[in-house]
């Protein structure tokens, strides 16, 4: 292996999450955890008006070097993005692990940043861009079993997640549409249109009924019921397809710690695997 190879995959080694005796990688972790964390307590700071008046340049040099840090880490996961992504040619390599969900997460924690400097944005766009900043807290995903576990989750039961969210939007529309012909003549304000009356279809279907938004007619009451019925087990699926998600998982790893659980020898007093 060249000097070049070897370096570079010592440099993902570090990046990467650490592994047992690296200390390297685990202070690179550390440190990196201890700025998202700092991210997040600054957004939450720059609330409160007074605060942010008086400590605007701290604010600003802790993002620039927030940013500094982030872009420099950014392109180190993209330079030895091969390691980590396997592909015919480095082009198609890039490709793939600039559209990965992490390395998303690892775009838009600096977009906020470089966007205005290279396109003219207004005062109201700016405030989006620098909410974005918050997605900043998700680059703690490479760190946390949590988060980890939780994405393994999503990502095996993607299938029923899908086809319950297409049924819970297939419901909303025809509740919709039925509920703005039967209710639109007695209040044209509040069911102007199908898309609007999308809003008084999902606080029903959530059950949630904040109450700003009625039926007058006795069908459009009847269905309301219908609705908020359908609505109970309806929203509740997704909920237990999850939670089977989880059961599984942790049975798995229950399992697999089983497997691997280490016993001693009773001859000579040696650890050996079971």
């Amino acid at each position: 292996m060249s000097k070049y190879r070897s370096i570079q995959k010592r440099i993902f080694e570090i990046i990467e999450k650490s592994k047992k005796g690296d200390q390297a990688s685990l202070c690179f972790d550390y440190f990196l955890i201890t700025i998202i964390l700092l991210n997040v307590i600054a957004i939450i700071l720059e609330s409160f008006e007074g605060l942010y008046l008086k400590a605007s340049n701290l604010f600003y040099i802790f993002e620039v070097i927030s940013v500094v840090i982030f872009t420099i880490e950014y392109v180190l996961r993209l330079w030895t993005a091969g390691y980590k992504v396997k592909s015919s040619n480095i082009i198609l390599t890039e490709i793939k692990y600039i559209i990965s969900p992490l390395a998303l997460i690892d775009l838009f924690a600096i977009l906020p940043f470089y966007l205005p400097m290279l396109i003219p944005v207004d005062l109201r766009f700016l405030r989006i861009l620098r909410l974005i900043r918050l997605l900043r807290i998700f680059k703690l995903t490479r760190f946390t079993k949590a988060m980890q576990l939780v994405g393994k989750v999503i990502k095996d039961k993607k299938e029923e997640l899908l086809v319950t969210i297409f049924v819970m939007f297939i419901l909303l529309l025809v509740a919709a549409t039925i509920m703005y012909y039967l209710e639109h003549e007695v209040q044209p304000d509040k069911f102007p249109n199908i898309l609007s009356s999308f809003w008084w279809a999902i606080a029903k279907l959530t059950t949630v009924g904040y109450g700003d938004v009625i039926p007058l007619t006795g069908w459009g009451r009847l269905l309301s019921g219908v609705i908020a019925i359908l609505g109970i087990g309806l929203v509740a699926l997704p909920t237990g397809i999850l939670s089977s998600g989880f059961m599984e998982e942790l049975s798995k790893k229950s399992n697999k710690e089983k497997k691997e659980e280490i016993i001693y020898c009773p001859y000579c007093g040696k650890k050996i695997k079971k």
